[in-house]
């Protein structure tokens, strides 16, 4: 019987073990974007090396911090056009099961619809993930410092096993329609803001954590058993 317990024990600790954690989480409060980037993430396991950027093909874009999803700061830019993006740059060493999640609103004549893209291969390459993700205008409700709207967050959304165990993860928001917010057609003066973003995986098991699990689990078929 103490057999049995031990075993049941050791996969219950080393299932909790393998839940998910944040590698890279950007919430720009620590240091509030006011240009394109890269700017660092505030907080994850790979925080250090993690980064988030925009890029717009106007000279023009302003890059500004207005209020969160119920925080002070967010990342926000205008003159949007179809191809621009904003892009987090992680990596996935040791993990896998790799998850995203990130909350986007839009101006009235801010652009509406997105692709979440990644690269597997250093940027050479993206591939789509979600196709015309929905941004909301920023209204009943509008993002403040309070409350979070809970209307607009995206995800999670698993990422595909190319995305586990990288040494340069990148994952991409990208405009993919001129379609505005309010069903129009997206101005020079449109915004789009996005705010909490994750990236998060299930840390890899190393063999002796997968032996250890497999004869805890005929420890505790054997006792059963007899």
């Amino acid at each position: 019987m103490r057999n049995f317990v031990f075993g049941a024990a050791a996969v219950v600790a080393l299932a909790g073990a393998a839940s998910a954690a944040n590698l890279a989480a950007f919430s720009f409060e620590l240091s509030p974007p006011s240009g394109p980037g890269p700017h660092t993430a505030d907080a994850g396991l790979f925080a250090a090396s993690s980064n988030i950027r925009g890029s717009h093909v106007s000279g023009a874009t302003v890059y500004d911090n207005p209020v969160g999803n119920g925080s002070v700061e967010s990342f926000s830019s205008n003159n949007w056009a179809i191809g621009d993006f904003y892009e987090i740059r992680t990596n996935t060493l040791g993990y896998t099961a790799i998850t995203f999640q990130w909350d986007q609103v839009s101006s009235n004549t801010g652009p509406r619809d997105f692709n979440l893209q990644i690269s597997t291969d250093g940027g050479a390459n993206y591939v789509n993930v979600l196709i015309n993700q929905i941004s909301r205008a920023n209204a009943s409700p509008a993002w403040s410092s309070g409350t979070p709207t809970g209307i607009d967050t995206h995800g999670p959304t698993a990422l595909g096993a190319a995305a586990a165990n990288l040494a340069d993860l990148r994952i991409r928001i990208t405009m993919n329609t001129s379609v505005s917010a309010n069903g129009g057609t997206v101005a020079s003066g449109g915004t789009s803001r996005i705010d909490d973003v994750v990236v998060a995986g299930t840390l890899i098991p190393t063999p002796g954590a997968l032996a250890l699990m497999a004869g805890a689990g005929l420890v505790g078929l054997r006792r059963r058993r007899a």
